[in-house]
């Protein structure tokens, strides 16, 4: 997509001097796309994105009751933020047809107290802008498999190789795992596991039939855990094995 036809508050234009001057002393790369990537305190951001992160590392403000979810992309931050918005509506919207998720994305439903954020952000790049509050952060953690093959539009050295859009995903996902052995009562772990066809008979979208008019291969393949198996080769699933183990070695981690 062309940076012209990206609202003005996402495109490269909005870049600080400052945030220029950074980039410019920074490990660059291309992705697939031939969108440019840097690597800011290990993590990989398009420039757009870095601005972002500066701007929450100065200028954020954290409250007591703040909720942050947190995700790696493609790993279900719409849906875990559409459950939160859920329970905290409940007693607020007793009636469904009214519920504010009908009418409009969780994203773009904000709580005043309270107040509820989604990032892709890893935990270092939050952790002194945190620091002594007490917060509370759920991380959604997927098969890292299951989410890189949401991510095969990107080349698979890539994956690999860790230079994605906020990757290593290794490195993300460590670091809110240890965060929630260090201090669990302020950080979860929620683990994206196998849906069961019993619960999913349960959900009125599934006894009525109601098709979603957005073309769902737009946005994601089919989601299912396991899904893996139908597109990587074993010699693939072998390499992302080695790395896998090497990353989490000694973390207690595992998938």
């Amino acid at each position: 997509m062309d940076l012209k036809e990206l609202p003005s508050n996402v495109g490269d234009g909005n870049i600080s001097e400052e945030a220029n001057i950074l980039i410019s002393s920074l490990p660059l790369c291309t992705d697939f796309q031939g969108k440019k990537l840097c690597n800011y305190q290990g993590c990989w951001y398009k420039y757009n994105t870095l601005q972002g992160v500066l701007n929450f590392q100065r200028g954020f403000e954290p409250q007591d009751t703040d909720i942050i979810l947190a995700s790696f992309p493609k790993s279900g931050t719409t849906w875990l933020k559409a459950l939160t918005i859920a329970l905290m509506e409940r007693s607020k919207n007793h009636s469904f047809d009214h519920h504010p998720l009908l009418s409009d994305s969780p994203h773009g439903i904000f709580s005043s107290l309270p107040r509820l954020f989604s990032t892709h952000m890893p935990l270092h790049a939050m952790h002194e802008t945190l620091k002594g509050s007490p917060c509370k952060i759920v991380y959604l953690c997927r098969n890292v498999k299951d989410t890189l093959i949401s991510l095969l539009e990107t080349t698979f050295e890539e994956i690999c190789n860790g230079t994605i859009y906020y990757g290593p995903i290794w490195e993300h996902v460590l670091s809110y795992w240890r965060k929630s052995l260090e201090n669990p009562k302020q950080s979860s772990w929620i683990v994206l596991l196998p849906r069961k066809k019993k619960i999913l008979d349960c959900l009125e979208v599934n006894k009525t039939k109601i098709s979603n008019k957005v073309d769902r291969s737009i946005f994601f393949r089919k989601g299912e855990v396991g899904d893996w198996k139908n597109y990587l080769t074993p010699e693939m699933e072998n390499k992302l094995d080695m790395i896998i183990q090497e990353k989490l070695q000694g973390s207690g981690l595992k998938f």
